[in-house]
């Protein structure tokens, strides 16, 4: 079961970054550059999920898995809702300072002394294998970014909601609804495995939260029958997925 979901994941993810990178390259957004390297990062640490849970756990997949999943994914992708929300000075500034730390955290991450050789199809607990900085990282990294990317589209969905008068806006505030549960969904995985430790419980997060996030993004970017062909949302800080 572990390795299917993870599978599914990395399915997931896979065509959420083609989504997103066929946008980008359509308009030149840099929110949706910085959701396509997020949900890049997602789709290589859900398929180091997938190899070690099939395989076997190393050293070297369970570094990759760690610094994609649980360290440099959500900031990028909260970053989208920088860009989105505070507009392209802001966001730039976030944008060198997450190349800076991503850059730092890959340089920990691929140093750090592990506790004792991986071994199994467990998934390891990051807890038990890697000392402070690391897990330090994974914790303020994902916890600031999954409270940016939360706050944010819960802000978009009532923002539109308040606007239902308008063409799309209810379609906009479901949308922004299924991100906020998606990112609670994929939030959960963590604390799921280092408390209750049950693998399938954390694979199942991971997968059921990215296809959540998805379907939100496909419900945004759908557009009523007869709509124009490209439409301008009134306030371009509204939500995530505004084209």
């Amino acid at each position: 079961m572990v390795p299917g979901l993870a599978f599914l994941a990395t399915a997931v993810a896979t065509l959420f970054a083609q989504a997103t990178l066929a946008r980008y390259t359509a308009g030149r957004k840099p929110h949706e550059l910085a959701w396509t390297v997020a949900l890049a990062m997602f789709a290589v640490a859900s398929a180091a999920l997938a190899l070690g849970a099939s395989t076997g756990w190393d050293n070297g997949t369970f570094r990759v898995f760690y610094l994609f999943g649980a360290v440099l994914n959500v900031p990028w992708l909260a970053l989208g809702t920088v860009y989105l929300l505070f507009g392209l000075t802001v966001g730039r500034r976030v944008q060198w300072f997450l190349v800076f730390v991503s850059g730092l955290a890959a340089g920990v991450l691929f140093t750090a002394p592990i506790d004792g050789p991986l071994k199994g199809n467990t998934i390891p607990v990051g807890s038990d294998v890697f000392g402070v900085f690391p897990r330090v990282l994974a914790a303020t990294g994902s916890g600031v970014a999954a409270i940016v990317i939360f706050a944010g589209a819960i802000y978009s969905a009532v923002r539109f909601a308040r606007r239902r008068s308008q063409p799309g806006a209810a379609r906009m505030a479901a949308a922004n609804g299924l991100i906020a549960l998606g990112t609670l969904v994929l939030s959960s995985g963590g604390l799921v495995q280092g408390v209750v430790g049950h693998d399938e419980a954390f694979t199942l997060s991971v997968a059921v939260g990215i296809s959540v996030v998805y379907a939100g993004f496909l419900v945004a970017s759908t557009r009523p029958a007869g709509s124009p062909a490209r439409a301008t949302p009134p306030d371009p800080a509204l939500s995530d997925l505004a084209t």
